[in-house]
This record gives C-alpha cells, sequence and structure tokens, in this order.
C-alpha cells in the first residue's frame, strides 16, 4: 500500500493532553465562564480541524473567556519560525468557541499547528498552548487516502462513562491513522438527556458524567450549546480530535428525532415547551456551526448550508448530503409524486451536478439515512417512514423516486466509482443493490456500507426494501434493542483507497478495531 506513514504524529499531541488533563468538571460546567477573569485564557474543551484540503484547513478552539485566537503552524513538532494565523476574538456570542482558516499550505504534507488564546486586553498575555496535527490533500495519487466512518455518538442516554473508559472507540479508530474523520451525523443526542446511573440487564449500574444541559431535552441555544460541549469532556475524543480532521453531517438528534420542517410537537409531549420545531432547528444548526469547524456554515461563508463537496485528490471526493433539512413531512411513503423527497430540489440538482463533474476516481456520498433500510417512525402516532424505503418492493414511490432519479441519472451519464456511506440505524452492515433483483431496473449495481453507532443504544438490523434490489451480504446487530455499549456492538467503518492500483477496500469493524467485513472494489466501473 502506498499510504505514508507519518512518524512521531502521536508525539505531538502530548502537549494537547495536558492542556486537556487540566479540564476538571466544575471548570467544563460552569454557567458563565465570561466571569472568571483570573489566571489566562485556556483551551480545555481541546482543538479539532475540519474541510481539510490541498492547501487549507479549518482549526477550531474554545476559550473559558473571552480571547483573541491565534494559531501558528509548522512543517515539524519543534515549531522552528512557525508561521503564524491572527484569528478571531472569542466571545459570547459564538459562545466562545471560534475557527481560523489556514490556507497556502504546502499539499500532501504533515501540518503541525498550535492554538494560543491571549487576554484582549494584553496579547502577551496567553494560555497554554494546545497543539494537534493534520495532513493536507495530496495531488499525487499515488499517496492513497484512507479514512474512518461512524456515527451516533452518546445516544439512548448511554453518556461518558468512566468506569468504562469513555467513548474508546476514538481510540481504535485513531491506531488507523486515517487523513479524516468522517461523522455521518447524530453528533449529539439533544433530545435525550444523560441520567446518573441506567441498570444493566446483568443487574450491575452504567454510571454516567452528567452535565446541567443534559439533564433534559435541549430547546435553548445553551442546551443546545452545551450537548455539543457535553462529548468534549471525554478524554478519548479530545485526542482523537487534536490527530484527525473531521468532515461532518448532521441527521435528526442535533435538534429531536425524526424531525423535519415545518412539524409541531404534540401537546402531549410534556418534555418541550417549544412545539416548533423550525425554532429548536434554527439554535440547533447554529449551535452546530459553532462547535464543529465546516465551511459552508462557518461566519461569512456564502453557501450557509450542510451539504458539500469535499476534494480528496485524484482518488476521492467526498459528496456530503443533508437529507434533514430540505425533506417533505414524515408520511407512509406511497406518493406517486414527490418532487421534494428527501433531499429537496435544490440539492439534487447539485448533486447530479457535481458528481456529473467530478473526475476522483471513487465518489463516495456520504449519507445521513441509509437508502434500501426500512427506517419507521411512530413518534407521531401513525406508520410514517423516516428515511427513504417505506417496505414496499414494488415500484419507487415517496422519497423513493428522489433517489430513483439519482441512480438513473449516474447510469445514463456514466458516472463511476459512486460508493454510499451511512449510519443512523446503530448497527453494521453491508448492501448490494442490483437491477435484476429490483423492481425499479434502470441504474448500475452499487454498494451501500452502514456503520455505527460511536457511543449509543445498538438495535437489530432494519428490513430490507426490495425496490433497489438490495441484498445484504454481511451485518452484524444485537437481537434486542437498545444493547449499551458495554454490551458491545459499537461499530466503525474503514476505507483505503490504494494509490497504485485505485482499489478502494471497505472495512467494517469492531469498537476494538476487529475487522468484521472486507470488500474490495474496483476502479473505473459504472457498477459494482
Amino acid at each position: 500500500m502506498s499510504h505514508r506513514p507519518f512518524p512521531g504524529r502521536r508525539g505531538v499531541l502530548r502537549g494537547s493532553l495536558a492542556a486537556s488533563a487540566a479540564l476538571t468538571l466544575p471548570t467544563a460546567l460552569g454557567a458563565a465562564p465570561a466571569f472568571a477573569r483570573s489566571g489566562r485564557p485556556s483551551a480545555g474543551w481541546g482543538v479539532q480541524t475540519g474541510d481539510v484540503t490541498t492547501d487549507s484547513g479549518l482549526v477550531w478552539v474554545r476559550s473559558d473567556r473571552p480571547a483573541r485566537m491565534v494559531v501558528e503552524t509548522s512543517a515539524t513538532e519543534s515549531f522552528r519560525a512557525p508561521r503564524r494565523w491572527h484569528g478571531p476574538l472569542l466571545g459570547p456570542d459564538t459562545d466562545f468557541t471560534g475557527t481560523t482558516r489556514l490556507h497556502g499550505l504546502p499539499p500532501g504534507e504533515q501540518i503541525h499547528y498550535r492554538v494560543l488564546l491571549a487576554d484582549p486586553d494584553d496579547p502577551r498575555r496567553t494560555g497554554e498552548p494546545v497543539t494537534g496535527t493534520f495532513r493536507t490533500v495530496p495531488v499525487r495519487r499515488r499517496d492513497g487516502v484512507r479514512f474512518v466512518w461512524s456515527g451516533d455518538q452518546a445516544g439512548q442516554g448511554w453518556g461518558i462513562n468512566p468506569d468504562l473508559g469513555g467513548y474508546r472507540i476514538y481510540d481504535a479508530m485513531a491506531r488507523l491513522d486515517p487523513d479524516f474523520f468522517l461523522f455521518s451525523g447524530d453528533t449529539v443526542y439533544a433530545d435525550g438527556p444523560i441520567p446518573e446511573t441506567a441498570a444493566l440487564p446483568d443487574g450491575s449500574t452504567w454510571r454516567n458524567i452528567t452535565t446541567e444541559e443534559k439533564s433534559k431535552v435541549a430547546e435553548t441555544l445553551a442546551e443546545f450549546r452545551g450537548n455539543f460541549r457535553y462529548n468534549l469532556l471525554d478524554e478519548n475524543l479530545r485526542r482523537f480530535n487534536a490527530q484527525v480532521p473531521v468532515i461532518v453531517q448532521w441527521d435528526d438528534h442535533e435538534v429531536r428525532n425524526n424531525w423535519y420542517p415545518g412539524q409541531m410537537i404534540a401537546d402531549t409531549d410534556s418534555r418541550y415547551t417549544e412545539k416548533r420545531v423550525d425554532v429548536l432547528t434554527a439554535r440547533a444548526r447554529r449551535a452546530f456551526a459553532e462547535y464543529f469547524p465546516i465551511s459552508t456554515l462557518r461566519p461569512g461563508a456564502r453557501e450557509g448550508r450542510v451539504y458539500r463537496v469535499l476534494r480528496q485528490g485524484p482518488l476521492l471526493d467526498v459528496f456530503v448530503l443533508d437529507m434533514r433539512t430540505y425533506r417533505n413531512a414524515n408520511s407512509p411513503g406511497d406518493e406517486r409524486v414527490d418532487p421534494q423527497g428527501i433531499l429537496g430540489r435544490e440539492q439534487l440538482e447539485w448533486l447530479k451536478r457535481e458528481l456529473a463533474r467530478s473526475r476522483a476516481v471513487w465518489k463516495v456520498i456520504a449519507a445521513d439515512m441509509p437508502i434500501g433500510l426500512v427506517v419507521p417512525d411512530a413518534t407521531e402516532g401513525k406508520a410514517n417512514v423516516e428515511a427513504v424505503a417505506q417496505g414496499d418492493p414494488g415500484v419507487p414511490l415517496g422519497r423513493e423516486l428522489q433517489i430513483a432519479e439519482l441512480l438513473r441519472f449516474v447510469k445514463h451519464r456514466r458516472i463511476t466509482g459512486t460508493v454510499w456511506l451511512t449510519a443512523d440505524v446503530h448497527h453494521t452492515s453491508a448492501q448490494h443493490y442490483q437491477p435484476s433483483r429490483a423492481a425499479f431496473k434502470d441504474f448500475e449495481p452499487f454498494w451501500e456500507f452502514v456503520s455505527g453507532p460511536l457511543h449509543a443504544g445498538a438495535f437489530p438490523a432494519s428490513a430490507l426494501d426490495g425496490t433497489f434490489g438490495p441484498e445484504r451480504v454481511f451485518v452484524k446487530a444485537p437481537t434486542a434493542a437498545n444493547v449499551s455499549p458495554a454490551g458491545g456492538y459499537q461499530f466503525f467503518g474503514e476505507v483505503d483507497i490504494d494509490g497504485d492500483s485505485g482499489e478502494m477496500t471497505v472495512r467494517l469493524r469492531e469498537q476494538d478495531g476487529t475487522v468484521l467485513f472486507t470488500r474490495v472494489l474496483q476502479p473505473g466501473r459504472v457498477g459494482q
């Protein structure tokens, strides 16, 4: 394999871990960090990078008080003759978070960086620097690409358990030294309170680190912010963030289970005093943009959207979808005409355009929901559909019509190398879609790989819908619902693209990194 190792990469994280170790629960839970005036600014929530390109990347940090963000970069860990970047003033308007865009970086190189937080009134007074590292996207094909993906974090009340070692799955992903992490949605469970304890089937007790914001469903901006801040209490995640850039998308639990635009929460749901889902969504979207480095959502970004394409060199383009913001209302999914679908018309036309112009060997479609797995929605007391498939194996209906249109487009434009990656259903599986098995036949074969959860309840395998002819080649899932992370069934996926042959190897892995399933895909084909 031609993917380049970078010795010493983990050594650069020692400074980041030292700063992270200084984080104590009382400081993290403080309601008003702006009033902690003594000492110097601190970045106890670590650092992270995102949406890295051949010559740029976003660096994120959160301060415990007002501070000026400064980033220094270097080609080595010594930081001799560093390049300095002056970032934004961090204050309460962004919950003391901020991103700085680094540009003019060399392609395909390891970048070492450190973030300094300076007193706004005295720039000479800075806190302890927090360090991290990332690789810029290569321009040479032979360098190869490796990344990991998963989703569904801290759901169903299973939070940071110190007895279990927290979110240990991040250490297994880090050991693979990936170029980036594709976070496939449900990055938080804003609708899922974290209790202090929970009973396990074997009679033992699960213990959670808890916070005030995680004691109820999120409604206010402060509560949504607290949900994102909660996960950063985990040392494994902070260590991973300092090492691996993220490409992130959202799904429903950043707001509320199975939400859609225009939805009103039933009066019988007494957990919510704010019944307008659009109001909750605006607050959640703002917190989401504050706590992740996303190029199209940062202040001043023209697009102001989650969906985007991240070009990862000659071998790979990643098409990040938003299957939540533009969807129609959840329904039984039996409509014979459905122009809005799950993507909305504008996003669908964007996706077709970008797929057609892509010259990458592989086009990963990062979907926050699966295509052929039936995901029901009973939140409103009706037999509605939450994803695309509705369980009818016949001709496309409802949201399937939009997916059929996309698959037909890919076939007739002879677009090669499309692979679907997703999470959402809290088990791992591999589905192969084949026209000869399908009711709708005007498409070329393709693969859909599912992974997750990262750290949430695991659930039995979803039913398949035969409209696009899926065959479940592999699945691992519990037989019981909501199995805790202590019971296993936590998963992530790995994609490794060889620079010489162009072959894509997909591996589905367990929490400790054990490989469960491997599939090698050949480049240059319309269908696999």
